[in-house]
């Protein structure tokens, strides 16, 4: 695995125009959990598969061994049938992200990014950008959201399966707040290790 990057030509005006995300070297019916975060980080070098040495990777590493799940590298998430990516594929210019920026970049990237992978059995949603960017496409292809409106904290101990997919809401596990927000980061590891079980029996 690596990465592809190229300048994005839409006027958004909350995001930089530099795009990253994953560049497939694997087969893409191997992959059973799709984890996406919310977008890439300031520094490319700290990017999904750029260097385990990444803080992306290292706080990725930290959530699975909360979970119970210890990885040493991306290949171990890659031979559990893990694919790791971001809603948005633009770094953010601010604190937020416009609901316009987020329907534009799961129209024209992540969904197809998703249709990848024909096997997909579970959706991890690491934060509000990645379960509106995945409300989103699914809302487009199959006209209804699979994850109700309402606070990740009320929504996320409910199920919900839509076309043969698991959505689990949860809460982003890249960026600085992650070591600090201790709550979050062990709803994270409860959420991960559902995903895992839940795989597992189907």
């Amino acid at each position: 695995m690596g990465i592809n990057t190229f300048t994005c030509n839409y006027p958004c005006t909350d995001v930089h125009k530099r795009m990253i995300f994953p560049q497939l070297d694997l087969n893409p019916r191997n992959i059973r959990i799709v984890m996406i975060s919310e977008c890439p980080p300031a520094d490319r070098s700290d990017y999904f598969y750029e260097s385990s040495s990444g803080a992306f990777f290292q706080t990725t590493r930290t959530a699975f061994r909360d979970a119970g799940a210890a990885i040493e590298n991306y290949e171990d998430l890659t031979s559990m049938g893990i694919y790791l990516t971001t809603a948005i594929k633009c770094g953010k210019t601010g604190y937020l992200v416009s609901a316009k920026t987020i329907k534009e970049c799961a129209s024209r990237f992540l969904k197809p990014e998703l249709e990848q992978f024909p096997d997909i059995g579970v959706i991890l949603c690491m934060g509000d950008f990645a379960i509106k960017s995945v409300n989103y496409v699914y809302k487009e292809k199959y006209g209804k959201s699979p994850i109700p409106a309402g606070s990740t904290y009320k929504i996320r101990r409910q199920e919900y399966i839509q076309n043969g997919i698991r959505f689990l809401p949860s809460y982003t596990h890249t960026g600085d707040s992650y070591n600090i927000e201790k709550v979050k980061r062990q709803m994270i590891a409860e959420d991960i290790r559902t995903a895992l079980s839940y795989l597992k029996s189907h």
